[in-house]
């Protein structure tokens, strides 16, 4: 904004003289002016480079008033035949206030003459700064009218263009394939176990199973169940806060898989479906479901970010198992154990047993989840809890040898010396009969590489008793291949 009239008095409109809120006072009484004579505005100060006017200046004392703005006054027509007014003399002089308006001549008759300083007002910036104040004061105030009119009529209901919400449409269905969709189909079928042993400290846990069959099987980790399972109490939450008193039917702790039975199981329980893991495909989309960190019924996504990886995880107390996993990204932590992995059908394609952790070491009780979680497949966990429900016990394929478990990176590499002194090739067992013998590496296993002892028993547990598998194995660092016959062997001692 300009200053250049900082302190200027900036005149009024002739046509429109401004009246001040109160009367001023003059220092004292000005003269009356001659009779006939309108009363006439203070002259302004003369202007730089412009000769001074004729017209006579104020008194020195007489004080300098900024008149404030207000509204014009509408000019009043007078009839054609009313006699013209006469001059407000009194009120130029004497003490009423506010003066008087300018007289307005008769119509028809001639205008008189405005004084010089009126007849041709100089051109001020001032005025003009004046005017645009008046005119953005106009058009905010015209502004607020019209919003203040229009948020009424919003208030009142009429003529808004509001939309308001509503209840969703009572057909509204979510597509079969949608996370949501599989995620409701699912949870019905799937239960938080609490597990708590019967020793004075009280041992115990949380984990997740599903429902295997309506005679009430529940398939779960062994992890998940190893506190309980020698007189200890489960029980088994449903997602609508059903709970119902459980046992052990068998468990497989070299796999990681056990399978419960509600003892009193309701009727219309709904088996998940099994898929086939042998079919799933990395980039494939992954659906978790399980209770981590006691959270009952979560449900995370991901992908299947490898197969075919191989796992050695322990539970704590002394046990290990070992399985050829699915490697997965949907979230999984501590509770989610013994939970479906499901496929985007909604088919279980595998048991989530194991997270990576930071440390480096695979397990079921890590901080939380970096990412890295591990399920074992169904179609392995199937042919367990078959054998669980059926016996009780699991069966495990072997090959007779036993394989140095700590190195890694070379193969799997038969130990010179079995547990206890023991041959490390049983006598006619598989690997003698496939002329294997103490101090050969194995390299590869079926069509899989193998880098270690953990990996090499990964890949035989894969397999079923009976089945011929090629090995290729390293003798005095020559290579060589041979058939093997797996044998078997059952539970867990």
């Amino acid at each position: 904004m300009s200053t250049e009239n900082e302190g200027t008095e900036v005149p009024a409109d002739p046509t429109a003289p401004s009246a001040p809120a109160t009367p001023p006072v003059p220092a004292a009484p000005p003269a009356a002016p001659p009779a006939g004579h309108a009363p006439q505005q203070a002259p302004e100060p003369p202007q730089p480079q412009q000769p001074p006017q004729p017209a006579a200046a104020p008194a020195a004392d007489a004080p300098t008033q900024v008149q404030p703005t207000v509204p014009p006054v509408p000019p009043t027509h007078v009839p054609a035949h009313a006699p013209a007014p006469e001059p407000a003399v009194a009120a130029a002089g004497g003490g009423a206030w506010p003066p008087a308006p300018p007289a307005v001549p008769a119509w028809g008759e001639p205008v008189p003459a405005q004084p010089a300083e009126q007849a041709a007002p100089r051109k001020r910036s001032g005025g003009l700064v004046a005017a645009v104040l008046v005119a953005a004061l106009v058009a905010g105030g015209i502004g607020g009218g019209i919003g203040y009119w229009a948020a009424q009529r919003e208030d009142d209901g009429r003529g808004s263009t509001t939309v308001s919400s509503g209840e969703a449409p009572a057909s509204f269905k979510r597509e079969a394939g949608t996370v949501a969709a599989v995620a409701a189909k699912a949870l019905p079928s799937v239960v938080t176990i609490q597990a708590k042993s019967d020793d004075s400290q009280g041992d115990g846990g949380t984990g997740t199973g599903f429902v295997y069959d309506q005679e009430g099987h529940i398939v779960t980790n062994n992890h998940v169940v190893a506190s309980a399972a020698e007189g200890g109490t489960l029980s088994a939450t449903f997602s609508d806060g059903r709970t119902y008193d459980a046992e052990v039917v068998g468990r497989a702790e070299g796999y990681d898989v056990a399978v419960l039975k509600l003892k009193e199981a309701p009727k219309g329980l709904k088996p998940l479906p099994l898929g086939d893991s042998d079919k799933v495909a990395v980039g494939d989309s992954t659906i978790a479901i399980g209770a981590p960190f006691g959270l009952s019924n979560t449900v995370t996504t991901g992908i299947i970010s490898a197969k075919n990886r191989p796992v050695a995880s322990g539970d704590g107390g002394g046990s290990n198992s070992y399985m050829s996993a699915l490697q997965t990204d949907a979230s999984i932590n501590p509770g989610n154990s013994g939970g479906p992995l499901l496929d985007a059908s909604g088919a279980v394609i595998g048991i989530n047993s194991a997270i990576q952790s930071t440390g480096g070491g695979f397990g079921q009780t890590q901080a939380g989840s970096i990412g890295l979680g591990f399920a074992i497949p169904v179609n392995q966990a199937k042919a367990v809890a078959e054998q669980l429900i059926k016996t009780g016990k699991p069966v495990y394929p072997v090959i007779g040898a036993t394989v140095n478990m700590n190195d890694k990176g070379e193969g799997a590499r038969i130990a010179e010396q079995g547990a206890g002194g023991t041959d490390s090739v049983t006598p006619n067992g598989p690997a003698a009969k496939a002329g294997l013998r103490a101090g050969d590496v194995i390299t590869g296993f079926g069509d899989h590489p193998i880098d270690s002892g953990p990996s090499l028993i990964s890949e035989i547990w894969t397999h079923k008793p009976g089945d011929s598998v090629k090995i290729t194995y390293e003798r005095d660092g020559k290579p060589a291949t041979t058939t093997v016959v797996l044998g078997e062997r059952t539970g867990d001692s």
